[in-house]
């Protein structure tokens, strides 16, 4: 980026801040939390601020009240924005938030900002069309995601097969829209795009985790379903077969980037063909007992699984038949929160002498008496 270009969006970031400062402290602003953000979200193409990232988690696992001037300003700072750099890093900032633990951001729905057409005002459209694409293909995996974890609506006229096997289309949309994430043009091998990649190759492991294991779930209760429930569990094998192979050729194009999270991905394998063919004997009429008498075996799901750990902890299922990942996937738990903190060696809530950094302010239920903010540990992996 020209030194002009920096000059600008520091002087941008500056105005911003001066702004919030002016603005009255409400329900649906907080000064200190907008400022947080403006600087998560800065100009600066050389990578992200973990300092003022982590201080938006530690708001948001403060208590739920914090969300409301949380989607304000960051919705606020998205719609305004013309820049590639801070829409990316607007996009990484909520993709941690969705991951903080609490209950509270599953509500949140679609995106209170839109950027599926995002364009870069500043920059040579010849030159930015690949860090543009990268952006609203990021946007549209976190607008679905949101609208995935909000849907609560429950359907009790159908059984718990028909409602795991919806899930699990619903997850396997979300592994559609991860893997068009990916680098479009050479230009876009710098520091920002490498970051955001590692935040969406630990999505993908954990999203791909849900699938595997639910397709688990799912064949062994599969001879107690009916014709459309195994016909839709055979859709559903059928993509994760695709899948399959997309997510190899996925992991090898960011290994070959230089994605760091991308060089100890576990080999994915395909589901075998006997349990494709097993499903398709079921719609077809042909009963457990049949099978077996006419010499088919019907153990889809295999067990004695043993676990498999690459050098970084990623936990794997290994069976004789497919792979899949640990359904907990506890060493990555916390997902981006742990990436963003992996990145810091110091406490960035710690109050140097100077008070040069605002501590939290803990936000209590009405009518509780006031108490100590306890401020969450580090997490890393």
């Amino acid at each position: 980026m020209k030194m002009w270009q920096r000059a600008a969006g520091a002087l941008k970031d500056r105005n911003s801040i001066l702004v919030s400062s002016l603005a009255r402290r409400t329900s649906a602003r907080n000064p200190a939390l907008e400022e947080a953000i403006i600087k998560a979200t800065s100009h600066d193409d050389t990578g992200i601020d973990y300092r003022n990232v982590n201080r938006v988690f530690a708001w948001v696992r403060a208590s739920p009240v914090t969300l409301k001037p949380l989607m304000y300003a960051i919705s606020m700072r998205m719609g305004k924005t013309h820049s590639w750099i801070v829409a990316l890093k607007g996009l990484m900032l909520m993709h941690g938030v969705f991951c903080c633990k609490t209950s509270a951001v599953k509500w949140i729905g679609r995106l209170p900002f839109d950027l599926s057409n995002f364009q870069d005002c500043h920059s040579n459209p010849y030159k930015i069309w690949g860090f543009e694409a990268f952006v609203r293909a990021y946007y549209a995996f976190l607008d679905q995601r949101s609208v995935v974890f909000y849907d609560k609506t429950s359907k009790p006229s159908e059984g718990p097969l028909m409602q795991e096997l919806e899930r699990l289309q619903k997850w396997q949309l979300l592994l559609d829209l991860l893997m068009k994430i990916k680098p479009q043009a050479r230009n876009v091998r710098v520091i920002l795009i490498l970051e955001a990649m590692d935040c969406v190759i630990i999505e993908l492991c954990e999203t791909y985790s849900r699938i595997c294991n639910g397709i688990s779930r799912v064949l062994l209760n599969i001879y107690s379903a009916n014709k459309t429930e195994a016909a839709l569990a055979l859709k559903v094998l059928q993509k994760a077969t695709t899948q399959g192979e997309q997510l190899s050729v996925y992991f090898e194009l960011c290994r070959d980037f230089g994605v760091i999270n991308a060089t100890d991905c576990p080999n994915v394998k395909k589901i075998p063909e006997e349990d494709i063919l097993e499903l398709e004997r079921i719609i077809n009429g042909v009963s457990k007992k049949e099978a077996e008498e006419d010499g088919y075996s019907t153990d889809i799901v295999v067990r004695g699984n043993m676990e498999l750990t690459t050098r970084d902890g990623l936990q794997t299922i290994i069976t004789d038949k497919w792979e899949t990942f640990d359904e907990d996937f506890k060493v990555n738990e916390g997902l981006m929160i742990g990436f963003y903190e992996r990145k810091i060696t110091n406490n960035p809530f710690e109050i140097s002498p100077n008070n040069d950094l605002l501590p939290l302010v803990p936000i209590n239920v009405i009518g509780a008496p006031a108490s100590k903010q306890e401020l969450p540990d580090l997490i890393s992996f």
